[in-house]
């Protein structure tokens, strides 16, 4: 055995460039796993984590304490099936206004009515995790909840109808698995909250041994109602919603990430087993040295696996080391994505991925070198002296020795009308066609990957443009951020848009203003927005169906068709003050809120009032004119309306953020094995063929010429990757957007699917070729600079 260990540790210290290669493959590809991995266990039940870790309810639920007492309120904690209990808190719903300190909305704007309670930021239940600023302090401050807060940490609100004109501060941001509140506020604040002549709410959360579908929680819902005194129970909200939001976030990851890690799993395979079984073909003669000293077969197998395994467990504990720093900055920000899940790699995934890497390297590695333990001393030290399956090239032609296809194909590339160098470069893949075909797979699937990644980046970057539409425009007019003017109960429009039409530079614009429009029968709280003007430019994109013609059509979000079980073509009823009109869906916009948009004239007819401090215009400009200066012009016009001009601002969607950073870390990582893949087949060949190098720079090959040859023998290879694996990255694209989009509860507009342009195909055909240059560059430089007697020596 202390034999073996020394031909083991002489053959990973003699190779170290193969080694170096099988270390840093390794390397990369456990890291790729480990992410991979780590953000599909992430994806899977982040809620589930989440709900169990902050001890979250089932169902949050306010008591009328008019009509129940304290001891009939508390009795509902032994309602059968409940397994815990928290509470009493009091809650108040109330109607305020933004404070004067505040940006956006404008000063004294309308807020929606929300449910603030009195309590502690933890608890037996629903711990409340702060995501932004610090919990309350005191009376005077708020804390909203993540995702529906209306206000930023730092402005204020204020109620100017309860007595003593209470403001309060936004302090921080905070998540609640149960969404048990619009916000929170200190227990003693609640009274001040509280109108004359009314008691707040008692809020009891509660969980139950049965609560994990809708038929479940409603049952739960209906024991309590039946527990409490006719009347009490007054509102019951479900932790469902919460959890059907932040698993549809989850899965969005799901297809794509599976896509890549199906990918590098491939690669990694491919290109571990082409190192492994390169070392095992490129020691045949050793092998033999090594059975005439007396070595077993089943030594020589152990030894050659040794070999495979030593440079392969380096480079697995570096890709455990690397996947799990790498993860820190990857899902810290998939955890806020996701809002919840792992912030780290599972010590689990940390054994098996490793398990799994080095099971393949030692079943890559056993095939080879089962292979070498059966050759016959004799035929060893024979087939030793010149790799199998090389076949010299004539120095005249690039031709090969011999008969048969791949001899057809070296004679037919020689006589192509080409420098010598290059001929010779392009035949020498055929040496060792199973070798190259598998590399090329590699290179394959590392331009697929690419592809892939940059589909989704196109996509997913129109995808957010779709998303954020609402805050298209270079220039956008509404009431003043800095409350500087005083917005007037009634806006002039004509004068507003004769001042924008009358502004060099105006391209295009349209305006947009919330409405109290409601929808007949709507099963959610849906938000009805006007449009006038031509918004064709807004970056609003249609899934299906077209946009609205006039006041009897209306186009809504995919959040609406999928709350309310409609479709393109259906008539819904808007009403407003006891009036109502019909409009019939002409189109499906990407959103995922639940929004209805109509033209302007719908609400008009309704009556409904338009709340100037509401109303926004946003303008398009002609090309080359300067934003800034035209805002500031505009400006100057319009703030004797009551309104102020700025420039546009864009604005990111942090699950898209995520995505397209894990997906270009993974691409990376692809690239980097694709390339050492290459560069590991180069080295094999170059260092096979070393003799013949000697040969052709005896008969005067230049350095350059060596370069060249060298680097035109993985020419055809590339281009051929290139081809084939950019269609193959277009179908997974194809098949991933549109899962990720259905994960999402959305449709993928077509101008977010078809982002492949000849523009962008080009590149990307070429870029498995830049690949295999890349590649092959080192091994290259390496076989210019060998000395032409070295070279000969090497036999």
């Amino acid at each position: 055995m202390s034999a073996l260990s020394k031909v083991v540790r002489a053959g990973v210290g003699r190779k170290r460039v193969q080694t170096l290669v099988m270390v840093l493959t390794t390397m990369m590809s456990v890291t790729a796993c480990i992410l991979a991995t780590g953000l599909l266990v992430a994806a899977q039940g982040p809620y589930q984590r989440s709900f169990a870790d902050q001890r979250g309810a089932h169902l949050n639920v306010l008591y009328d304490p008019a009509k129940a007492t304290p001891a009939q309120l508390a009795a509902t904690e032994h309602v059968p099936g409940v397994t815990a209990s928290a509470g009493p808190y009091p809650a108040v719903t109330v109607q305020a206004r933004s404070g004067p300190d505040t940006r956006i909305p404008p000063p004294g704007s309308p807020l929606p009515p929300l449910t603030l309670v009195g309590r502690e930021q933890g608890g037996p239940m629903d711990d409340l995790h702060m995501l932004m600023g610090r919990w309350v302090a005191g009376p005077g401050e708020v804390v909203f909840l993540d995702g529906h807060s209306p206000l930023a940490v730092g402005d204020s609100m204020a109620f100017p109808d309860l007595p003593g004109r209470p403001t309060l501060k936004v302090v921080g941001i905070a998540s609640s698995v149960s969404w048990s509140a619009d916000g929170w506020v200190a227990p003693g604040q609640v009274p001040a909250l509280t109108a004359p002549g009314t008691v707040p709410a008692q809020q009891y959360l509660y969980r139950f041994a049965h609560a994990a579908t809708d038929a479940e929680v409603d049952a739960d819902h209906a024991a309590l109602v039946a527990a409490a005194p006719p009347g009490a129970l007054t509102t019951a909200t479900s932790y469902r919603p919460a959890q059907a939001e932040a698993n549809r976030t989850a899965a969005t990851f799901v297809p794509f990430v599976t896509a890549f890690g199906v990918i590098g799993l491939a690669m990694s395979v491919l290109i571990i087993g082409v190192v492994v079984s390169g070392a095992v073909s490129a020691a045949t003669r050793r092998i033999g040295i090594l059975k005439s000293l007396g070595f077993t077969p089943a030594q020589v197998v152990r030894a050659y696996v040794g070999q495979a395994l030593i440079p392969a467990g380096i480079g697995t504990a570096l890709g455990v080391l690397g996947g799990n720093v790498l993860s820190v900055p990857v899902l810290g920000l998939a955890h806020k994505a996701l809002h919840g899940g792992l912030l780290g790699i599972p010590l689990w995934v940390d054994l098996a991925v490793p398990a799994v890497a080095l099971a393949a390297v030692v079943a890559t590695a056993l095939v080879p070198a089962l292979r070498a333990g059966r050759l016959r001393t004799v035929e060893a030290l024979a087939v030793g002296r010149t790799a199998p399956g090389a076949k010299r090239a004539t120095a005249r032609g690039g031709g090969a020795a011999g008969s048969g296809p791949v001899a057809a194909v070296q004679r037919l590339i020689g006589r192509l009308p080409l420098p010598r160098a290059l001929s010779l470069g392009l035949a020498s893949p055929f040496n060792r066609p199973g070798r190259s075909a598998t590399t090329a797979a590699a290179v394959v699937l590392g331009t697929a990957g690419v592809t892939l990644c940059v589909g989704l980046t196109l996509s997913l970057t129109g995808f957010q443009e779709g998303l954020t539409a609402e805050h298209a425009g270079k220039v956008v007019v509404e009431a003043p951020i800095d409350g500087s003017v005083k917005v007037p109960d009634h806006v002039d429009e004509a004068a507003v848009a004769g001042a924008i039409d009358a502004r060099p530079g105006t391209r295009a614009w349209y305006s947009t203003v919330p409405t109290s429009v409601a929808v007949a029968g709507n099963t959610a709280r849906s938000e009805v927005v006007a449009f006038s003007g031509d918004a064709s430019w807004s970056g609003y994109q249609m899934v299906s169906g077209r946009w609205f013609n006039g006041p009897g059509e209306a186009v809504v979000g995919s959040g609406y068709l999928r709350a309310n079980q409609a479709k393109v073509g259906d008539a819904i009823t808007l009403t407003d003050q006891g009036r109502s009109t019909p409009v019939r869906i002409t189109g499906e916009v990407l959103a995922t809120n639940d929004l209805v948009f109509v033209d302007r004239a719908a609400p008009t007819a309704l009556g409904s009032p338009v709340h100037a401090e509401a109303i926004a215009y946003h303008i398009d400009l002609t090309a080359g004119t300067d934003a800034k200066a035209y805002a500031d012009g505009l400006d100057a016009a319009v703030r004797p309306l009551g309104l102020g001009a700025e420039p546009g601002g864009t604005h990111l969607n942090l699950v898209v953020l995520a995505m397209n950073t894990l997906a270009g870390t993974l691409t990376l990582l692809l690239i980097a094995v694709a390339g050492l893949g290459v560069l590991n087949t180069v080295l094999l060949d170059t260092r096979e063929r070393v003799h013949d190098l000697g040969v052709f720079k005896a008969l005067g090959m230049s350095p350059r010429q060596t370069v060249g040859m060298v680097l035109t023998s993985v020419c055809g290879s590339g281009l051929v990757a290139g081809l084939v694996g950019v269609p193959i990255g277009i179908l997974v694209h194809h098949w991933v957007m549109p899962a990720t989009a259905s994960a999402a509860g959305v449709g993928v507009p077509e101008a977010d699917l078809a982002v492949f342009a000849p523009s962008v195909v080009g590149p990307l055909i070429l870029g498995g070729l830049v690949l295999a240059l890349i590649g092959a560059l080192l091994p290259a430089t390496w076989a210019a600079r060998t000395r032409t007697v070295t070279a000969l020596r090497t036999e």
